[in-house]
């Protein structure tokens, strides 16, 4: 009788213990990219690459930890530039709910920002300035990371939301 108790205990155990995948758990929408300006270092402007996304769960389970990591590249340059990690929050709870999205954004600390005594624009339009892709990966509890999405970081400076909320 207690055999049949413990292997009934273990398959029940199973589903919980398997390795979630994140393709089939979560969905990256609204993936919008951005040169966001820094505060300046005296004369000093710096501009650093940013990914900004919602985070959905389409699984059927609430997700409790959630983590995305971004990989910066410059054009024609295999090494990683820079990169970004955030633990992921639901907005209201500690569980991210079946349909529910979280915001996320990505943006590199220290390294893997442009520097300059001119403005932000002219940084942008310069002729050594090179573009940034940027690769977007997702793990969830102690799966492997997944790349979730790659694409290049727009040449812009800030947000569409912000340049279309207007005063």
């Amino acid at each position: 009788m207690r055999a049949i108790l413990l292997v009934s205990a273990l398959a029940l155990a199973l589903p919980a213990c398997r390795t979630p995948d994140p393709q089939a758990e979560v969905e990256l929408t609204n993936v919008e990219t951005y040169w966001a300006v820094d505060s300046p270092a005296g004369e000093t402007q710096r501009i650093a690459p940013v990914v900004r996304f919602q985070l959905r769960n389409k699984g059927q389970e609430p997700l409790d930890s959630i983590q995305a990591t971004a990989t910066f590249r410059r054009e024609g340059e295999t090494q990683a530039w820079s990169g970004a990690f955030l633990e992921v929050k639901p907005p209201a709870g500690k569980e991210l709910k079946p349909g529910q999205a979280a915001p996320v954004m990505l943006k590199p600390e220290g390294e893997g920002r442009y520097t300059s005594t001119v403005s932000p624009e002219q940084m942008l339009a310069h002729a050594q300035f090179k573009d940034v892709r940027v690769e977007v990966f997702i793990r969830l509890r102690a799966s492997s990371w997944v790349k979730m999405a790659e694409t290049p970081v727009e040449r812009r400076l800030g947000s569409h939301a912000v340049a279309t909320a207007g005063p």
